[in-house]
């Protein structure tokens, strides 16, 4: 990874030499304004990160490549105005599913186009996703075509998104 550009590397980090640890080290002050940062700005050169935080290249590059390979950070992304990537139409999707289908309902839902985010959730229904598509045509497709034909998907409700707002990361 270059000096100046971490994240220039095709949007992912660089490969973990070793998994990540099942018990996650303690992040300091240090480490938690360095992940602000990069959730501001995944693009941030290691000098810019390093005077931010008031630590050396070398200390910021170090810290940066742990938080990596110890996967509290798992990429680095873009983020999208779907309206203008001509995705004008988005809705949270509620499913109830077969009792142990999650594995098997999640593969699925991850193929489908457009879905951004797939959640596990209690409650009165058992997962929650959100889409992006082109207009409400393609979302009814989406759902009563695609998702409705999921074997283990017993019910759908769909809630249309009318604004939406990224929240960055936490001040403090």
């Amino acid at each position: 990874m270059p000096d100046e550009q971490m994240a220039n590397s095709g949007g992912q980090p660089p490969a973990a030499s070793t998994p990540p640890s099942p018990t996650a080290r303690p992040l300091d002050t240090i480490d938690r304004s360095i992940l602000r940062m990069l959730q501001t700005d995944g693009r941030a050169s290691i000098r810019s990160v390093a005077e931010r935080v008031h630590v050396s290249r070398a200390n910021a590059y170090a810290r940066i490549n742990r938080l990596i390979d110890d996967g509290v950070i798992r990429g680095f992304s873009a983020l999208i105005d779907q309206e203008r990537a001509g995705q004008g139409a988005s809705a949270y999707i509620t499913l109830k599913i077969v009792q142990n289908s999650w594995r098997t309902v999640r593969k699925q839902l991850t193929a489908l186009p457009g879905a951004t985010h797939i959640a596990l959730v209690s409650g009165d229904f058992d997962v929650l996703l959100l889409v992006h598509t082109k207009d409400n045509r393609e979302l009814r497709e989406l759902v009563l075509t695609r998702i409705q034909s999921i074997p283990e998907v017993l019910s759908t409700r769909t809630l249309l998104v009318f604004e939406e707002t990224d929240l960055g990361p936490e001040e403090g």
